[in-house]
């Protein structure tokens, strides 16, 4: 039963990438490190083509060996999240604009600590 729950977690969050490839404030690769993650318990097979995939798979490999994030990779993020404080700054009344801005500020910082590549 927890092999088929991981199962699924990991296609969600395969799909939950995808979308995030089009999407410009819906992150792609940690929801395809969390993917491998969940298939690597449930499914070696998608997990190796995950790790084998031309783009996403040096990242989840650096994730996992040294928690690095690229440089390229901080500054998209860092530019997502200002991105979305600043809409919420402007089309949310106080105080629910603090929400999104304090969540930026939290994971922005959390981000730029990782070591990178």
């Amino acid at each position: 039963m927890r092999r088929h729950l991981y199962l699924i977690a990991g296609f969600a969050s395969l799909g939950l990438g995808a979308i995030g490839a089009f999407l410009p404030l819906l992150p792609t690769v940690p929801f395809m490190i969390l993917a491998a993650f969940c298939f690597a318990r449930s499914s070696p097979a998608l997990e190796a083509k995950l790790l084998d995939h031309q783009h996403f798979g040096p990242h989840i490999r650096r994730w996992r060996t040294s928690g690095a994030i690229s440089r390229r990779g901080k500054k998209a993020a860092l530019a997502a999240f200002t991105f979305s404080a600043t809409l919420a700054l402007f089309l949310s009344p106080w105080p629910w604009y603090l929400i999104p801005i304090t969540a930026a500020l939290i994971g922005g910082t959390w981000i730029w600590t990782r070591p990178e590549a």
